[in-house]
């Protein structure tokens, strides 16, 4: 919302950036700004620059900074160069946590040169829920009746645009699992699709609703897993309760937050290529009956730990927003 910044240089009132991507998300952004666009599309092509590191920041790969499934290049491209010009900013509000992409931050710092404020999670701290659909309540009542960290949560977030036959692979992996799971699926004519044996057997390990109370759901004690395609607020919201996850981006950042969550943090477990149902049901037993998945909980309640405490008085985020409040009071 660029004409708030000229708003501001007319009043000569402070700036303040807020993005609410992941740092890394920003800092790719910013990398791929500095580039020779021109080159950087031509050596991208090979395999080994793909997967090449952007330096001192792992897991940041070039195959990171291209953008994915979000339109026509060029425009794209401009619209980035606008998102990363700092104008008149005296500092950035992002919603993430320093002990969670402290290198990143720091990075930011230097190449800014504006106040770097990591005021996240913000669900925490703001209490006001990602999203503006109507949520179904009644989930809750039907988590209530199931075994502790025995449900793998299913959504794609309010934009993914999925095929029915990738549906209708998830549908059948899920219940063949034999874990129950709580989906959410936007589509009724999706699940009208569904062959009567597997409505059936969906009908009776699973419960689907049109759109979930996230935070509330993967707060539930009987939720062991989530299965996401990886946006920010998503991911934010399951570290903060402690949920390991099964990662499927389907565009932009999200391919970088899995990445995250899959090598930094070691909370998650990926999901590629096309979706079959034998890799739905390896995953999902992975996740949430077999040791791997259990070693993972362990590790994302100590993040969950981390996080928490950043919000806290004395924590970086507390901290963070204490010496913004301090600035723009004095500035």
């Amino acid at each position: 919302m660029y004409s708030c910044e000229a708003a501001a240089r007319e009043f000569k009132i402070p700036c303040v950036i807020f993005t609410t991507t992941s740092a890394t998300s920003y800092v790719s952004r910013c990398v791929l700004n500095k580039l020779n666009t021109e080159k950087f599309f031509s050596d991208i092509e090979d395999p080994e620059m793909q997967e090449k590191v952007v330096e001192n920041l792992y897991p940041l790969r070039y195959k990171h900074l291209l953008p994915t499934g979000l339109g026509p290049l060029e425009p794209l491209l401009e619209l980035r160069k606008e998102i990363v010009n700092k104008r008149t900013a005296s500092a950035i509000i992002v919603n993430t946590s320093s002990c969670l992409e402290d290198s990143c931050l720091s990075w930011m710092l230097q190449e800014l040169k504006i106040r770097v404020c990591p005021l996240g999670p913000l669900h925490i701290t703001a209490s006001a829920p990602s999203s503006l659909l109507k949520q179904d309540m009644s989930c809750i009542e039907w988590l209530n009746k199931q075994k502790a960290r025995s449900v793998i949560y299913v959504s794609m977030g309010s934009l993914a645009d999925m095929e029915t036959k990738e549906v209708l692979e998830m549908a059948w992996g899920l219940a063949n699992s034999s874990q129950p799971f709580l989906w959410v699926i936007q589509s009724s004519s999706i699940i009208e699709s569904f062959p009567d044996e597997l409505s059936k057997m969906v009908s009776e390990r699973g419960y689907i609703v049109n759109w979930a109370p996230q935070i509330e759901v993967l707060a539930h004690p009987s939720v062991g897993g989530f299965w996401s395609h990886c946006g920010w607020n998503s991911t934010l919201e399951s570290i903060a309760e402690g949920v390991p996850m099964i990662c499927m981006p389907l565009q932009g950042e999200q391919k970088l937050n899995a990445a995250y969550i899959e090598s930094v943090w070691s909370v998650g477990i990926p999901l590629e290529g096309e979706v079959e149902r034998e890799h739905v049901e390896r995953a999902v037993k992975r996740l949430i009956v077999d040791e791997e998945g259990a070693c993972m909980r362990e590790r994302a309640l100590v993040l969950k730990e981390k996080v928490k405490a950043s919000v806290r008085d004395g924590g970086s985020s507390h901290n963070a927003l204490d010496e913004l409040i301090k600035y723009l009071e004095t500035d």
